[in-house]
């Protein structure tokens, strides 16, 4: 078969290429529908296949923003979830904790050689050499929150007069971003709903009661946040094994200090730590060095376990645990307005109750009221229905009969009338 004929048989792409990976999908289809010639064509369809968009929503690379430790500089670089997961030793479950297409809520993970952090738009992977920020193209509010932590940090690093770890200086940057952000939008929501609540007060209509609920369904969300920042602050400060787990640069030169007085390890120190004893353990670029040096750091912790247990409660852990209760303070402090807001709402909420159901009561009196006038006034229905019959009475011949009568059902009706309110009054059925 000829080149014009098979282009004929064959479906046009539905998208142009955009890649290497999608270019293949296309000329693999293509190839499909020209085998399918002869046999059907059922291999022809020449769809193209959105292999970025599966490998986005898969492992595939994400954009990161790494900060070194010792420098403060920052770059730009994308990273695939598998070299992450295989330098960090990291499990999938973590890192799928920062994946901007879940919704997953505010946690902080130790772990053995990084700190997982995510506090609200901050999500970050932090070590003892850097700090890798994850990034949100498609969020311009998260790439501005990103852009201001990565500043605060680098500003951090080069002012830093005391000599807290690395670790600790963007754990820190981290929880200062996250409590500020919800101290703001706490703010923002009691700015709005004070005077929203008087104006309820003052006058009760649809609109207002609407944007009432409006607004508590904002603060339910925003109190839910909040309570989960504290209680993963809390949750650390109770456990003494999940703070000593994060000082990852003491752990890091305890390593160091062990291989180097191993004396069955000394073939570690001839190979490697003869270029650097504090390779950077980025997952961005590392020499074929570090990468033996990682590979042999790996297996002499494998064999150290026990070390590794023992060591861990020896670390002081009041540096971390005085820097946790500083921020656990503050957003205790915003968890304590937002209660205070919903307490607020909850005493408008029983004052327009209250208002509604004296409104109910006065509506209830007026028809008790309104249902004893007509009884009263049916009385001279039924006496005007007598005098209204067709047969002769003596009384109808009676001087002045009509006039006596209406007196006399007048009278009475003014007494049974009175008569039922002194009843309502001695019943207390509403006050007189």
């Amino acid at each position: 078969m000829d080149h014009d004929t098979k282009e004929r048989l064959l479906l046009p792409s539905r998208a142009a290429p955009n890649g290497p990976h999608q270019r293949r999908v296309t000329h693999a289809a293509a190839g499909g529908g020209g085998g399918g010639g002869g046999g059907g064509g059922a291999g022809g369809g020449g769809v193209a296949i959105d292999v970025n968009g599966l490998k986005r929503r898969g492992g595939g690379r994400r954009s990161w923003v790494r900060v070194d430790a010792a420098t403060g500089a920052s770059e730009a670089v994308e990273v695939a979830k598998p070299a992450l997961m295989r330098r960090l030793d990291l499990p999938a479950r973590d890192l799928r904790l920062l994946d901007p297409l879940f919704v997953y809520p505010s946690a902080i993970l130790g772990r053995e050689r990084a700190v997982v952090c995510n506090l609200e738009r901050v999500r970050c992977i932090i070590t003892a050499d850097e700090a890798l920020v994850l990034r949100d193209p498609d969020s311009a509010a998260a790439d501005e929150a990103v852009r201001r932590y990565v500043d605060e940090l680098q500003r951090r690093l080069v002012d830093r007069a005391d000599d807290l770890p690395f670790e600790f200086v963007a754990l820190e940057v981290a929880l200062e971003a996250a409590c500020s952000f919800l101290d703001s939008q706490a703010v923002e929501l009691e700015a709005e709903a004070y005077p929203l609540l008087d104006e309820l007060t003052a006058k009760i209509s649809t609109l207002n009661l609407e944007r009432v609920r409006r607004l508590k369904s904002k603060l339910v969300a925003l109190t839910r946040r909040v309570q989960k920042v504290r209680d993963e602050i809390e949750q650390l400060m109770d456990d003494d094994g999940d703070m000593a787990e994060m000082y990852l640069t003491e752990k890091k030169k305890s390593m160091e200090a062990s291989l180097l007085d191993d004396e069955g390890y000394q073939g570690i120190g001839n190979n490697a730590f003869g270029t650097s004893l504090s390779a950077p353990v980025s997952p961005v670029s590392s020499p074929p060095t570090a990468r033996r040096l990682e590979k042999e750091l790996s297996f002499a912790r494998s064999r150290h376990d026990s070390f590794k247990s023992s060591d861990s409660r020896q670390y002081n852990i009041e540096e971390l645990e005085m820097l946790l209760e500083a921020y656990f303070v503050v957003i205790d402090y915003t968890l304590s307005k937002l209660t205070s807001l919903k307490e607020y709402i909850d005493d408008t909420e029983d004052f327009i109750n209250i208002q509604l159901d004296n409104v109910r009561n006065q509506l209830i009196q007026f028809e008790l009221l309104l249902t004893t006038a007509t009884f009263v006034v049916a009385i001279f229905g039924v006496v005007s229905g007598v005098f209204g019959m067709n047969f002769e009475v003596p009384l109808f011949s009676v001087p002045h009969a009509f006039e006596w009568t209406l007196a006399i059902t007048g009278v009475c009706g003014v007494v049974i009338f009175c008569c039922f309110l002194w009843y309502f009054k001695k019943r207390r059925f509403f006050p007189l």
